[in-house]
């Protein structure tokens, strides 16, 4: 089991540290015209970069601590920061009826909390 938890926090580290990379060098420009960014709309620059600032630091959550067995306790932490920004990924795409992206952020909410489940439980470190 400490391998499935191990292989979905990769995952997860992965599709999140591509996600907030993204995000961190937004402009005003950017937000008016990247399709994929359509959802910030209207939300400020900070805000933007923010959420892949926390994207970003919950990735090196996920994988750093336990792959340096230094402070383990935040891997189950990140992961539940990580649910936390998908409960707001799910409420931005649910109010602008982007059902697809609502789909996958709810898988992505799903093992998030498998992991922190985990980790805080049974597959501790």
């Amino acid at each position: 089991m400490n391998l499935a938890v191990w292989i979905v926090s990769g995952v997860l580290a992965a599709v999140f540290l591509m996600a907030g990379a993204a995000k961190l060098p937004v402009t005003a420009q950017k937000l008016a015209t990247d399709p994929k960014l359509a959802w910030a709309t209207g939300k400020p620059v900070a805000l933007v970069r923010f959420i892949g600032l926390a994207e970003v630091a919950g990735a090196l959550g996920l994988i750093l601590p336990g792959a340096f067995d230094i402070a383990t306790w935040l891997v189950p932490v990140a992961a539940v920061g990580l649910a936390v920004v998908m409960v707001g990924a799910i409420v931005t795409h649910a109010q602008r009826k982007e059902w697809p992206n609502v789909a996958v952020n709810l898988v992505l909410l799903a093992m998030a909390v498998f992991v922190a489940i985990e980790r805080f439980g049974p597959q501790s470190f």
